[in-house]
């Protein structure tokens, strides 16, 4: 069960204090001194969370966090679907070298799509003392000889690559030229590289303004343009998001020009500085580039938030603000299009999920994003935090979390296991590496980061199937199978 309703907001303050200082007692002095800085709980008035943020994690405490290498392949290149993305290193550090995320996409794989599939340098002993150069141009040339209508490469660098010296840069520029001007990127992505994989989204960005948008510097558009052509940036298409939102701004009146790196191409990122304006989902992996976009090219972007029907419709109407009343008159077109569908999934899921408590921990956006589409089933989130995040992440979260939400930053795996404990709450929602530890504690948990196989969740439709999850996940009778440590 949750804990007591009738708590005031001091007394959870109070009660969130406690817990936080308990998990601090098992640290030595100076660690604890250190992680007491990213913990904490927000109170209303301030203009961010009250935690320390994008700082190195302590060697010897277990975090959740990628690198660098995680954030450029898995995230911002890796889903470009007619792309070929070259784990470049040893074989046995790219975990992205075997599996990725849910990022759909349409093609025929191994012909001209090939995100599921995976290239790897396989780095020997060998190639660490004499330099793996030469073994990256054989590979595109075998690249070029197996998949012909490949459309580009990117070298994703592992961390040996750094150590040892290999000049991927040149090796990109000299069979860009000798295969005719195709896009090859060098992606200095090395694990050791920063904080966490936030650090990769960024070096991702800065290779797709230098090797992609600034190439197309003077060459002509390739279609003709209209006052309503937006892109969409930073959704990975997880479990079809991404075409959920495309469907809701075509119908609201904008066309859709590009959209990455969900089912993206190289294509779409060459016709982005065309756009009227950026429409960006995941703020944290790609607000460089937008932000680079608005001061070279004069194009605007906005924020959107497609979870759940309440931020929909307010998403809706600031994406519309930026056109004609044609577009306006659109956005609330489409939000009374849905408003009977939206009213049969509350009422079917609101009953059965009101009042249940929800802990967050979960990367990019989703710590802040996904909890107007709890609140719109009754739910309340009373703990949340990022994985990766920066303290502008932790400012834009204060306009989503109430008085009194317990906040952990980097959160190591005991403290979250031990504040999931006190809080009790009746859902936890986080990734793969948390989930079978918590479902074996018996609490009720939903993996965030991929949507647990199910999705999508973005828009009208995608909210049916998100309540339908949440309500799966905490009413199912197998939590009358088991016990949590707390009963």
């Amino acid at each position: 069960m949750s804990l007591a309703v009738a708590e005031t907001v001091e007394q959870i303050k109070a009660r969130n204090k406690e817990f936080i200082d308990e998990v601090l007692k098992v640290y030595p002095d100076k660690t604890a001194k250190r992680r007491a800085k990213h913990l904490g709980t927000f109170e209303n008035g301030k203009t961010d969370c009250g935690v320390k943020s994008n700082i190195k994690s302590i060697p010897g405490v277990m975090t959740i966090r990628g690198c660098a290498y995680a954030g450029s392949k898995g995230v911002v290149w890796g889903p470009i679907k007619d792309m070929i993305h070259i784990s470049h290193g040893p074989v046995g550090c790219g975990q992205y070298s075997w599996a990725a995320r849910r990022n759909y996409y349409i093609g025929t794989t191994g012909v001209d799509t090939f995100v599921t599939m995976r290239f790897t340098s396989d780095f020997q002993e060998k190639d660490i003392v004499f330099g793996g150069d030469k073994k990256l141009a054989k590979i595109m040339d075998k690249i070029q000889d197996l998949f012909p209508l490949n459309k580009g490469i990117t070298v994703q660098s592992e961390c040996p690559i750094g150590l040892i010296g290999d000049d991927i840069e040149a090796v990109s520029k000299a069979k860009s030229k000798e295969y005719g001007g195709k896009t090859i990127v060098p992606v200095r992505c090395e694990g050791f590289r920063g904080v966490s994989q936030s650090l990769g989204h960024h070096i991702d960005n800065d290779t797709i303004r230098d090797w992609v948008f600034d190439k197309q510097a003077g060459k002509p558009a390739r279609f003709e343009s209209t006052p309503y052509d937006v892109a969409i940036i930073g959704d990975y298409n997880i479990g079809g998001d991404a075409w959920s939102t495309r469907i809701l701004l075509e119908e609201m009146g904008p066309r859709v020009i590009a959209q990455w790196s969900g089912d993206g191409s190289i294509a779409e990122l060459e016709a982005t500085p065309k756009a009227k304006l950026n429409v960006l989902h995941c703020y944290r992996s790609m607000n460089y580039i937008s932000r680079h976009m608005e001061e070279k090219y004069g194009i605007p972007w906005v924020e959107y938030n497609f979870f759940g029907p309440s931020k929909i419709a307010e998403s809706l109407r600031k994406i519309a603000s930026h056109f004609d009343d044609k577009i306006k008159e659109g956005a609330e077109r489409v939000i009374t299009k849905y408003q009977a569908l939206m009213e049969g999934v509350l009422a079917k899921y609101r009953l059965r999920l009101e009042g249940k408590k929800v802990m967050l921990f979960v990367g990019g956006l989703r710590p802040r994003h996904v909890i107007g589409a709890y609140e719109d089933l009754g739910m309340e989130v009373v703990g949340t935090g990022y994985e990766f995040g920066h303290n502008d992440d932790y400012q834009r979260t204060t306009h989503y979390v109430k008085d009194g939400t317990l906040i952990y930053d980097d959160v190591t795996g005991y403290e979250f296991e031990k504040f999931v404990e006190k809080v009790q709450p009746d859902l936890v929602g986080s990734g793969i590496k948390e989930k079978y530890v918590f479902q074996k504690m018996g609490v009720s948990f939903r993996k965030m980061h991929s949507w647990d196989y199910s999705g999508p969740y973005h828009g009208y439709d995608g909210f049916a199937i998100f309540a339908r999850d949440m309500d799966m996940a905490i009413n199912s009778p197998v939590w009358g199978l088991t016990k949590t440590p707390w009963k």
